[in-house]
């Protein structure tokens, strides 16, 4: 135990040093994530989101300060449909959020469009919908880069609209800012309470394998965050899921004469008909790739947002976490 103690002092010296530009630092090597220590982490704000429908998943004993509740979502029509209901989770005595998502870009197009009667209905239902919840959170991640304006002039309406309550938005992770980004932390850090920086999904389903959220790619995601929002409005987003990548991707349509080709590689020698129809299965062995978040790689990423002067932090999603991971976390008040 002494000798973790030690290792751990001399990592928040090499950090102090660091930041106050003292040449002890220059002695003492920084350690790598495989060297560091799991501890419990300190945060003024946690948030944890919540799906409808799996509220089994919020107990009242975790250390949570907000619950952004997940569900509600704009339809085909551009109107506000699913919206859960707070009075379902009684249990949880912090604040709740209701969150919106909007799920493609002609329909992000559609709704947003300046001075059009949908545009004008959702904004209303939205502030409506918001009453009976302590913020309200807007998550439209397929936001064409044309609607650049038409986009933030909506958040500017609903941030006028909701009054006193907290409005808050999710947002892609960016390393740098970007010419014309529609999700432009500058620009939309004066319109909003507070900023959720998704800093997952570095390697996504159809990417190459590779980790949600790399240590590096998160250390960089916060330094520029911190930079252009500032600690009092960041929320960094944290997963709690893994991936999946099969070596093979065999879901695929073929000519016929590919089929006939796919026959003979694979030394086929049965085809059976269904009603007339040709059919064959063959086996082909696959390789799965898996990166997954634990205990220690969740709490080595909270140790350095903490570090690095990260404030608030936000799990997706409530439900598919390592129950023990709950002993590494604790509220500044508590």
């Amino acid at each position: 135990m002494r000798g973790c103690r030690k290792r751990r002092w001399a990592y928040f010296f090499f950090v102090a040093c660091l930041f106050l530009e003292l040449p002890a630092c220059q002695s003492i090597p920084s350690p790598s994530f495989e060297e560091a220590q799991v501890g419990v982490s300190t945060f003024g704000e946690i948030w944890g989101y919540l799906i409808s429908g799996e509220e089994q998943a919020l107990t009242g004993e975790l250390p949570l300060t907000d619950i952004g509740y997940f569900g509600a979502e704009v339809d085909h029509y551009g109107q506000l449909v699913n919206v859960p209901n707070p009075r379902d989770i009684p249990q949880f005595l912090g604040r709740i959020h209701l969150v919106v998502g909007c799920g493609s870009r002609a329909l992000s197009h559609f709704v947003l469009m300046e001075e059009s009667p949908v545009r004008n209905q959702l904004i209303t239902d939205l502030i409506d919908q918001s009453k009976p919840f302590d913020g309200l959170q807007i998550d439209f991640e397929l936001v064409p880069a044309r609607d650049r304006g038409n986009f933030h002039s909506f958040l500017a309406e609903l941030r006028t609209g909701l009054g006193n309550k907290r409005f808050t938005i999710a947002l892609p992770a960016r390393l740098e800012t970007l010419d014309d980004d529609v999700y432009d932390y500058a620009s939309i850090e004066p319109l909003v309470d507070r900023i959720l920086v998704m800093a997952y999904d570095e390697h996504w389903a159809t990417s190459e394998p590779g980790p949600i959220a790399s240590m590096d790619w998160c250390e960089s995601v916060a330094k520029y965050s911190l930079k252009t929002i500032g600690s009092e409005k960041l929320i960094m987003g944290l997963p709690f899921y893994g991936r999946t990548w099969g070596s093979s991707n065999l879901f695929r349509a073929f000519y016929f004469s590919g089929i006939e080709r796919l026959k003979q590689a694979h030394k086929v020698t049965e085809v059976r008909r269904e009603q007339g129809i040709p059919t064959f299965t063959y086996e082909v062995p696959v390789t799965v790739t898996v990166y997954y978040e634990d205990d220690y790689s969740l709490s080595v990423r909270m140790e350095m947002y903490r570090t690095l002067g990260v404030q608030s932090i936000g799990f997706w999603a409530l439900g598919q976490e390592s129950p023990t991971l709950w002993n590494l976390l604790k509220l500044k008040n508590d």
